[in-house]
């Protein structure tokens, strides 16, 4: 079987489902091959960049562009700022300009089309009808069939994940239904998820896409490969570990080798209004902390990466306990809720000890009307304290807040900024969104709301908020009030462009 990874996005680390898919599928005796067409795609096109004209900026781009992908897999690159920011401003001045002629927006992290969107069915069909106008098209024609070709897979399968890909997976399923017609073809992945737990989900893709698989694909495959999954693998103590043998490792952008690992899927928390795990009733599953560790010391030692990305949508407290009573010997990051055990100070120490380098927060908001009513199930008391914690034990922090939900309205905005300014000198970077309504959420039924993104596919709502505090009003107050606060504009030009939290830790590790 050949798994595909589509572009586009970040080429930083592996991907982690098809990593877990990897190891399943081979414990099963299936020989498994894998294509990591974001990694290479981009990699490609940047190695043979066709420019129809361009402008000193470009052309001091395109003079710089060999020294600066190899910059961004040094670490002295994370020690500078500026440096590191100049890189990746000119590698993706070079995607956006050649992008332009076929009527395209591309970055390190994203690919758009002027006239084609991906929450439109029609829209991929047509993306699958004429694969050429796709920007990766030469890539892939010659590529995927030389690897079919040698490989002779009996199933291909594409992961797709973020709307970024979706038009590029769909020129590549095109490409190949014309190629190799007689070839099943499977599409999975969390956006393939979120499409297939919509109300009234109905297929617009019968007769191009063979199988459609919601959630963890193991046991989907395995029957589509005719092969049976036996009951006792269906419990959590029975994983299989993540295999990145075929991964080109040593080829991401990143100073050092990258791990992606899920302890978990669906969230332990599972109660936030706007969560799509809630909305989309998955559930939450555990890996038992112990084997976990064991996983993570096998993979370190096979591996020697720089650093472990834990990419569970939160890390549970039995998990931190565990990793913090025995340490995994290199640096590693991820999701966890500001909340028990982080506000035990000698826990954070332990954490610190343990290799953790940097944790996300999902704050959301510095109102506590606010939290109580997205049900965070976390106190700003406790918040501040973790943030002290960590700042005390050296474990960096990447906070998040979520801007215009219903609760909030102007003033609670404004507690917000009060917060982070009274934290900022425990707060290291920051992501700032601003919210969207997912169509299927409970507030969607309780709220005025019309079309956000067009399109059959789409996932998002927008809405006549009930303060008035509409996105206009949220763009023009992060604009012109709270990005231009002296403290917390100078949390946000630590931020790295493109790459923001997947590269932060290495900003953090070369201190």
């Amino acid at each position: 079987m050949l798994l595909i990874h589509p572009p586009v996005t970040k080429p930083c680390e592996p991907p982690a489902g098809i990593a877990k898919l990897c190891g399943a599928l081979s414990s099963y005796g299936v020989a498994v091959e894998v294509l990591d067409a974001n990694l290479e795609g981009l990699l490609d096109l940047l190695r043979h960049p066709v420019l129809a004209s361009s402008d000193t900026w470009t052309q001091r781009a395109l003079r710089h562009l060999s020294g600066h992908l190899s910059s961004l897999k040094e670490r002295k690159t994370y020690r500078q700022i500026d440096r590191y920011k100049r890189a990746v401003n000119d590698v993706n001045r070079v995607l956006e300009r050649m992008a332009i002629p076929l009527g395209a927006h591309l970055s390190l992290a994203n690919y758009q089309h002027l006239d084609l969107s991906p929450t439109r069915s029609g829209d991929l069909i047509r993306a699958a009808e004429r694969p050429e106008e796709n920007l990766f098209y030469p890539y892939f024609r010659k590529r995927v069939l030389e690897f079919i070709q040698e490989k002779n897979p009996s199933l291909v399968g594409l992961s797709l994940n973020y709307l970024s890909q979706a038009l590029s997976a769909f020129a590549m399923v095109g490409f190949l239904k014309k190629e190799v017609p007689g070839l099943p073809l499977v599409l999975g992945g969390g956006l393939v998820t979120s499409w297939m737990r919509r109300p009234g989900w109905t297929n617009p893709f019968n007769g191009l896409v063979d199988h459609l698989v919601p959630g963890p694909g193991e046991g989907p495959l395995l029957s589509i490969l005719g092969l049976e999954r036996g009951e006792e693998r269906e419990t959590s103590e029975q994983h299989t570990v993540p295999n990145y043998d075929l991964f080109p490792l040593d080829e991401y952008l990143s100073p050092g080798v990258v791990l992606p690992y899920s302890a978990s899927s669906g969230c332990y928390w599972n109660k936030c209004s706007f969560c799509p795990e809630k909305a989309e009733g998955n559930p939450y599953v555990p890996i038992p902390g112990k084997r976990v560790v064991g996983d993570l010391h096998g993979l370190i030692k096979k591996h020697r990466p720089a650093l472990i990305h834990l990419v569970d949508n939160a890390i549970s407290p039995a998990l931190l306990k565990v990793i913090s009573e025995n340490p995994l010997g290199v640096s590693w990051y991820g999701f966890a809720r500001m909340t028990h055990p982080l506000t035990d100070a000698d826990f954070c120490i332990a954490l610190k000890q343990s290799g953790c380098v940097m944790l996300k927060l999902g704050l959301e908001s510095g109102e506590q009307e606010v939290i109580d009513q997205m049900q965070k199930g976390i106190s700003l008391g406790e918040a501040s304290a973790v943030l002290k914690n960590l700042k005390k034990a050296g474990i960096a922090t990447y906070v998040y807040l979520l801007f215009g939900t219903p609760p909030e309205g102007e003033e609670e905005a404004r507690k917000t900024l009060e917060f982070v300014v009274t934290h900022h000198e425990d707060i290291d970077f920051l992501n700032v969104a601003i919210f969207n309504l997912p169509v299927y959420g409970p507030d969607s039924k309780q709220l005025d709301t019309r079309v956000f993104y067009e399109g059959d596919l789409s996932l998002y709502v927008d809405f006549e908020h009930p303060k008035g505090w509409n996105r206009k009003k949220v763009r023009q107050f992060l604009d012109k009030e709270f990005g231009r606060h002296p403290a917390i504009a100078e949390i946000l030009r630590r931020d790295p462009p493109v790459f923001t939290s997947n590269h932060a830790p290495f900003f953090v590790m070369s201190r």
